[in-house]
């Protein structure tokens, strides 16, 4: 790869996406963000300006990382940007930190982001545009649709499906074979035992057995 990348945003999970892109020896050019004024700079780095930049011509010349995370029961901003960035023929690619481990025999798709200590166990597929954060991990047979979140330190135990735009909470544990419907959201350190429907949540200590609807 030798075009350098632009980061989509200027928030902390675009810090780790720039230290992760650089620890793989690939420079950053700049970031895109409404947040400054094009011409301005974050953390070193130029903004080239907002989303309109997509429209020029030289957008082609870079390929494109997005520094948003998916966070729960929030419009999924990262998937919007990544279905634009698709539309207009752009590159984004999978990026998978150095301390990460993951099975040979894993499918990543496209547009990916794995983090440091991540650990991704044989036969798992991974849908495009998911993102695994930190010192996650997921076992054998591990099925994420596109656009789902694993925040840090989750744990997804062997055989376990989940659907598109699918949030894992930090710490949560998900034990083997359970089913995660489209759009459903397991809570900060709970532990799921049965599946869980899609557009609903799965909440420690909520009076109807953890189930709430979105």
């Amino acid at each position: 790869m030798t075009k350098p990348f632009i980061i989509l945003g200027t928030g902390g999970h675009a810090a780790v996406i720039r230290d992760l892109i650089e620890c793989l020896g690939h420079e950053v050019a700049g970031v895109l963000t409404p947040e400054f004024s094009a011409g301005s700079h974050w953390q070193g780095l130029p903004v080239l300006g907002a989303d309109d930049f997509l429209d020029q011509p030289s957008a082609a010349d870079y390929v494109y990382a997005l520094g948003v995370g998916l966070m729960p029961n929030q419009a999924c901003l990262r998937s919007t940007l990544y279905v634009e960035l698709m539309t207009k023929g752009l590159e984004v690619p999978t990026l998978v930190h150095p301390s990460a481990v993951v099975a040979r025999s894993v499918h990543l798709g496209q547009g990916v982001q794995i983090l440091a200590g991540v650990v991704v166990q044989a036969q798992a597929v991974i849908g495009d545009n998911v993102l695994i954060n930190t010192r996650a991990s997921l076992d054998h047979h591990c099925h994420l649709g596109a656009h789902s979140h694993v925040a840090p330190g989750a744990v997804l135990c062997g055989g376990v499906s989940a659907g598109e735009r699918v949030f894992v909470g930090a710490g949560a544990i998900v034990i083997q074979g359970v089913e995660i419907g489209s759009r459903a959201e397991v809570g900060a350190g709970a532990t799921l035992l049965r599946s869980l429907p899609a557009d609903t949540r799965f909440i420690p200590g909520h009076p109807h057995q953890g189930i709430k609807e979105k």
